[in-house]
């Protein structure tokens, strides 16, 4: 990865993530001293996870108000060859959990992928945010070499410096869900906006 300044933050931009990431594209060797790959990351993954839960249950609401199917929301895509609302939830939280375990250098946990309402969703956001927020911000120290191997022993087999893993193939996996979710739920007529997909910062 090219290094060189990096851009000043946009107005409600999260300070931390954004410093912590800036230090590590100005000055990849600061990264171990600062722990930047755990304040780039972890805060990042809870605060939008947070977001999408808050999003789910406006949604539930609204089905329950209009008299709608869940399921009908739940199995909702923006176009016929993309995942449905509940597996781009299962995907994200996948991103969120797997990124998290191999750059703090521990087994990725397992989850089922047997949801099919909004609770088992909520419940498995929860699950996802309490193993990443329970992760020792020590075991972040020296991610950012750190080698990750994904899909290894297949041919698709990349290898990523942790630094990479994370800025160039785990967080843009993870907006992509996760903004796919918010899509398919406003394109359905759930009152959200930008800030319910933020989140709290």
């Amino acid at each position: 990865m090219q290094t060189g300044k990096a851009p000043a933050p946009e107005s409600g931009e999260n300070p931390q993530a954004y410093a912590a990431t800036a230090a590590i594209i100005n000055d990849p060797s600061k990264e171990p001293m600062s722990n930047a790959i755990y304040t780039a990351s972890i805060p990042v993954f809870t605060q939008m996870l947070g977001g999408l839960s808050e999003v789910l249950s406006k949604a539930e609401a609204y089905a329950a108000a209009k008299k709608i199917d869940p399921h009908a929301l739940l199995q909702a895509r923006l176009f016929p060859d993309m995942f449905p609302l509940l597996r781009q939830v299962q995907v994200a939280t996948d991103f969120a959990k797997s990124v998290a375990a191999r750059l703090a250098g521990v087994e990725v946990p397992k989850l089922e992928e047997t949801e099919q309402s909004f609770a088992d969703l909520q419940a498995r956001i929860a699950t996802v945010l309490a193993f990443i927020e329970g992760l020792d911000p020590a075991k972040f120290d020296g991610a950012a070499t750190r080698e990750i191997v994904s899909q290894a022993g297949t041919p698709k087999e990349k290898r990523f410096t942790g630094q990479s893993y994370l800025l160039n193939y785990g967080l843009p996996h993870f907006f992509f869900h996760i903004t796919t979710a918010y899509s398919i739920l406003r394109h359905n007529g759930v009152d959200v906006g930008k800030k319910d997909y933020i989140g709290t910062y």
